[in-house]
């Protein structure tokens, strides 16, 4: 815990994984919340599949997915979405005439029910 899952769609595919990922652990583990950034895993997953809406226009996605064990104020998880919006924010490519859309989601696990191991 926690896990960052940012999906995208495929008509974003210079969407810079790498340098992102570096970002986003960054943004995310300066918080105060994690004192050990070894704990945060992030993923980017490309989406071949996908529908926005029903006209016929260019269209994008970002969503991203910060997963947490419940028990975060509001205050620190809209702190933790803002961390993220503003590395997905400038690093997002913009292809010329399509709308991409960027969206944040922080994600409260049931404490009773996760389980983690160290090997």
């Amino acid at each position: 815990m926690p896990h960052l899952i940012v999906e995208y769609s495929q008509n974003l595919a210079t969407f810079p994984e790498a340098r992102a990922l570096m970002e986003l652990n960054e943004a995310v583990t300066a918080s105060p919340e994690f004192p050990d950034e070894s704990e945060l895993k992030s993923r980017f997953v490309l989406v071949d599949s996908f529908a926005i809406g029903t006209a016929p226009a260019q269209r994008a996605f970002v969503h991203a997915q910060l997963h947490l064990l419940a028990g975060r104020t509001p205050e620190v998880k809209k702190d933790l979405a803002q961390r993220i919006a503003e590395v997905l924010r400038h690093l997002t490519p913009r292809p010329e005439g399509v709308l991409v859309q960027l969206s944040v989601e922080i994600v409260d696990m049931d404490r009773g029910s996760y389980v983690k191991e160290r090997f």
